[in-house]
Formats: structure tokens, C-alpha cells, sequence
């Protein structure tokens, strides 16, 4: 057992997001949480991330190294 009088109280917390989920944990924290992004809205955990190209990088990043890549290759 914990010594007595040293731990903060642990009690049950909700835990709010801004896309409007929530659920309850349990936290040291007093009041409800409240979150911008959870795992529910993240594109990591979604899957639907958007990888926006800006001015073509990636096509110029494949144009640059293609010759690279053919020339390993043969080796």
C-alpha cells in the first residue's frame, strides 16, 4: 500500500475533444479535460491523412533523383 497523505487524489475525469468525443479516464487533474485533437480526429490514427504538394515538390524531388535511382540499380 501507497504511504497515506503523500498522492494526490485520483479520481474520474472527462475527457472532452472538440470533434465531440469523449469518454472518462482516470487523472491527478482537477475538472474535465478538454482536448483540440484526440485519436478519434487525428489523421495519424484515422488514416486519412492529406499530404498537400505545394509548388510540385515531390514531382521535382522524383525528377532530380530518378536518374539516381536507375543508376543504383544497375549496379
Amino acid at each position: 500500500m501507497p504511504k497515506q497523505g503523500i498522492h494526490p487524489n485520483y479520481n474520474d475525469t472527462t475527457v472532452k475533444c472538440a470533434c465531440g468525443n469523449s469518454f472518462q479516464t482516470r487523472s491527478t487533474h482537477k475538472g474535465d479535460i478538454v482536448l483540440e485533437i484526440c485519436s478519434a480526429c487525428h489523421p495519424f490514427f484515422t488514416g486519412k491523412q492529406k499530404l498537400i504538394d505545394t509548388a510540385g515538390r515531390i514531382e521535382r524531388f522524383k525528377r532530380k533523383y530518378a536518374g539516381k535511382d536507375a543508376a543504383t540499380a544497375t549496379k
